[in-house]
């Protein structure tokens, strides 16, 4: 795995459980914010807004990463896109198990 996508994958881990908790499904919700060409930073952050009514002090911590994946993530090209895509997906299909 490339560099970069070891970090952003490290920076869900570390920040993903706090801004996904509550929703239905997490890996939608990620696929979501990586489906397109281009990380959506409006639905990324209408989801910080909740995390930040629910945890602020974790919200404050997660805004930086938010913006650095989603810097990362437009930085890559269509291929390593696709591969942390499949990558979501895999991980939905482990944890189902």
């Amino acid at each position: 795995m490339s560099p970069v996508l070891q970090t952003i994958a490290q920076r869900l881990r570390d920040h993903g459980p706090a801004l996904l908790a509550g929703v239905d499904d997490p890996h939608d919700e990620l696929l979501a914010l990586v489906w397109g060409p281009r990380f959506d930073r409006e639905h990324a952050l209408s989801l910080w807004a909740s995390l930040s009514r629910r945890q602020p002090h974790e919200a404050v911590l997660t805004l930086p990463a938010i913006l650095s994946v989603a810097d990362r993530f437009d930085g890559l090209d269509n291929g390593a896109q696709q591969r942390l895509r499949r990558l979501i997906v895999r991980h939905r299909a482990l944890s189902a198990m």
